[in-house]
């Protein structure tokens, strides 16, 4: 191998420093996937490797329980929509009818929010706000 360690321990402490700056989506790699929706489906996306915790303990999941606020939902997608470090916002579409309002206020491109089945209820894409804004045009 061409690498020695030493270079290999400046690669890293390279990587250490990124880490500490503030989140930017400057790199495709950089961007999360952030998730609203029941606990089988947001324990898919994490098993998948999609989980994020950062140092202020500020995650890119959220699972919904019948015990889940909706004030707490309705938090979560602000924040996920407002990130800057976040590509795109997953919501079931069981979690996403519950903050219809907010959802369909939503025009942003970036973070891009998808509507997706759960395991409990299929899709209903005319349910879904993206795909009516899509249909009109």
């Amino acid at each position: 191998s061409r690498w020695n360690g030493s270079e290999s321990l400046l690669r890293g402490a390279c990587c250490r420093v990124k880490m500490a700056e503030k989140p930017k989506i400057s790199k495709k790699s950089d961007a999360l996937i952030c998730v609203i929706g029941d606990e089988d489906t947001v324990t898919g996306f994490l098993l998948a490797g999609t989980g994020q915790t950062d140092a202020k303990k500020n995650s890119n999941f959220l699972a919904v329980t019948p015990k889940t606020p909706l004030a707490l939902i309705e938090e979560t997608f602000k924040n996920f929509t407002t990130r800057d470090d976040v590509a795109v916002v997953l919501i079931t579409q069981t979690i996403a009818e519950m903050i219809r309002y907010l959802v369909d206020e939503y025009t942003g491109m970036i973070p891009a929010v998808l509507e997706i089945p759960s395991k409990d209820n299929p899709y209903d894409a005319s349910k879904d706000s993206v795909m009516q804004r899509i249909m009109k045009k």
